[in-house]
């Protein structure tokens, strides 16, 4: 809706005066029928001037009070208020009217074609009466209490005097159809509820402050900053606090830690060990009988396959490490430590002695 200049009688606390009206160059006829109706005196309506000085006449009379709605509010706060079975006489005694009255301060029939009211002293003062000994009342009554209650409800009623001042209602020239003698008039096609809504709009309720927001406090773990307890994951492993930095971890004994692979050098003892000399797991030594040696060695199953020792098989070991077969000795580097005295009883008196072959010796000439 394009701004539309109100007069000065229109304003918050301006006293009331005759209004501002501006005709078009041609008449309605619903006008001035209206006019003929109100004339107590019969003058003639031809022209734009005549019709102006009739209606502003009208208008501008002490008498000119129009009734734009009708409002029912309590009596007394609701604590107060009669209590009885009958609601006829809980409606006699407990509520009342209060008739919004207004007078016209501009009529505009060129650009907008509207009218203005405003409302009445006696008015205002009614609806502000009511807000400050009923309506703010029972928003007290019916909110908490906190420490700047009585000051927002003073604020709430003043804010309401000023809006109640400042209200105008506007709305389509045509209601000046429902011009009456004298000038006064009431709002017809269902403009009164308009006004009655709009009023009733003006009527703010009593909010509390909003909650105040806590911070909550989460607590800190010891030794370790709320930053480093942010960016850890659940899958990192946690720290304790005794060995929180480098420099106060302690280095473990060296024969407690176990290594994931051993090292070759341990392999080859280990895989040594376990593939010892065949003649200490028969019950030989270096003093047995060749005889004995070969037969036990012949008989003897090969030594079983081992794996490497690894802790764990998820990871890639070393290459096995083979271990070394170790040379064997042969029959005649025994013979030459046996002496002729070195027998074995229980192996068939098998001796080196028992030699039925008489040494052959090179010989020189």
């Amino acid at each position: 809706m394009p701004l539309t200049i109100l007069p000065a009688s229109a304003a918050a606390f301006s006293p009331r005066s005759a209004p501002t009206i501006v005709l078009g160059p041609r008449v309605e006829t619903w006008l001035t029928h209206a006019l003929k109706r109100i004339n107590r005196i019969r003058r003639p309506l031809n022209t734009i001037s005549q019709h102006y000085r009739c209606l502003n006449e009208a208008l501008s009379g002490p008498s000119a009070i129009w009734t734009l709605a009708s409002i029912m509010v309590p009596k007394a706060p609701d604590s107060e208020l009669k209590k009885d079975s009958n609601p006829l006489v809980e409606a006699v005694f407990n509520y009342q009217l209060i008739h919004v009255e207004a007078y016209v301060v501009h009529v505009d029939m060129v650009s907008q074609n509207e009218i203005a009211f405003k409302l009445t002293q006696d008015t205002i003062d009614d609806l502000i009466e009511y807000h400050r000994d009923i309506y703010s009342v029972d928003v007290a009554a019916s909110t908490w209490d906190w420490s700047e209650k009585e000051q927002q409800l003073k604020k709430l009623q003043d804010d309401f005097v000023q809006a109640i001042n400042r209200y105008v209602y506007r709305t389509h020239v045509r209601a000046l159809e429902g011009l009456e003698d004298d000038g006064a008039g009431e709002l017809l096609e269902g403009r009164s509820e308009e006004v009655k809504n709009a009023i009733m709009g003006l009527f703010l309720p009593l909010l509390p402050p909003p909650p105040r927001i806590v911070d909550v406090v989460h607590p800190q773990t010891v030794g370790q900053p709320f930053e480093q307890q942010q960016q850890s994951q659940w899958w990192q492993p946690q720290v304790s606090s005794a060995s929180s930095s480098p420099q106060e971890m302690t280095p473990a004994e060296p024969w407690r830690v176990l290594g994931s692979t051993p090292s070759p050098t341990e392999v080859q003892a280990t895989s040594a060990e376990s593939v010892s000399s065949p003649w200490t797991s028969a019950g030989f030594n270096e003093n047995s009988s060749p005889g004995a040696y070969r037969d036990t060695y012949d008989a003897s199953p090969s030594p079983p396959y081992s794996e490497p020792y690894t802790s764990s098989t998820d990871f890639f070991s070393a290459a096995q490490a083979i271990a070394t077969i170790p040379q064997l000795p042969l029959p005649s580097a025994l013979a030459q430590q046996c002496g002729a005295s070195v027998t074995r009883p229980g192996y068939g008196g098998f001796s080196w002695n028992d030699n039925n072959f008489a040494p052959q010796f090179p010989i020189f000439t």
